[in-house]
């Protein structure tokens, strides 16, 4: 049993918890927006004091941040009909027809329209 099943069972179980991480990535998101408007300032300040340790630091912090969003909308996600197996449901994107932006973004158009009729 991969974690996958673990986590969409669970969040099947308790669709509130699945929607208060979705809540969740959109505050962190918000958040980290906010504070780097906020703080720019200050921020490239104590970047210039020691660039060698701090930059990789500021890096390091917002890769984290992006991994922390993108984790709370992974399990914000897992809700999945009764009867399916599969973990991942993802958009067709580039895999099918020509390997064209337009064609990846019209695919995405379509999932998204349809994301409510497949998933629930």
């Amino acid at each position: 049993m991969s974690i996958c099943s673990t986590v969409k069972g669970y969040t099947r179980r308790h669709e509130w918890l699945a929607d208060f991480f979705s809540l969740m990535a959109i505050v962190v998101l918000f958040a980290t927006v906010w504070a780097a408007i906020e703080y720019n300032g200050p921020v490239l300040e104590w970047m210039r004091d020691n660039v060698i340790l701090h930059v990789p630091a500021v890096v390091g912090v917002l890769v984290l941040v992006v991994a922390l969003i993108f984790g709370l909308l992974c399990a914000g996600s897992q809700r999945c009909p009764e009867g399916s197996d599969d973990c991942f449901r993802t958009f067709r994107g580039r895999r099918h027809g020509s390997p064209s932006l337009f064609t990846a973004f019209g695919n995405w158009i379509d999932h998204i329209e349809h994301v409510g009729k497949k998933h629930r």
